[in-house]
């Protein structure tokens, strides 16, 4: 599956060494939740379970500290920021 990157998201993803690899697992496997006029994307349990299901968990503990981010996505499927998580997200 194909994502889109905004420059500001390729310039942040840069700024703040998130991979592009990341972003690409995020986009496949990361949670979805509507936040202030966008979708957030980020690894929750259950998207950490299922990567763990496709990849394995010695490959997931390996990358475990790269997983600790999130990205914005447009209405139009484009993601606009990636930045790594600071705090938790609150289900509504």
């Amino acid at each position: 599956m194909a994502f889109d990157l905004s420059k500001h998201a390729s310039d942040r993803s840069q700024q703040r060494a998130i991979p592009p690899d990341v972003v690409e697992v995020l986009w496949e496997y990361g949670s979805e939740m509507r936040r202030r006029g966008g979708d957030v994307l980020f690894f929750d349990k259950s998207a950490r379970q299922r990567l763990c299901r496709d990849l394995g968990s010695q490959a997931l503990r390996r990358c475990a500290k790269a997983l600790a981010c999130y990205a914005v996505v447009d209405d139009n499927g484009r993601i606009i920021t990636v930045a790594h998580r600071r705090f938790r997200f609150k289900r509504p």
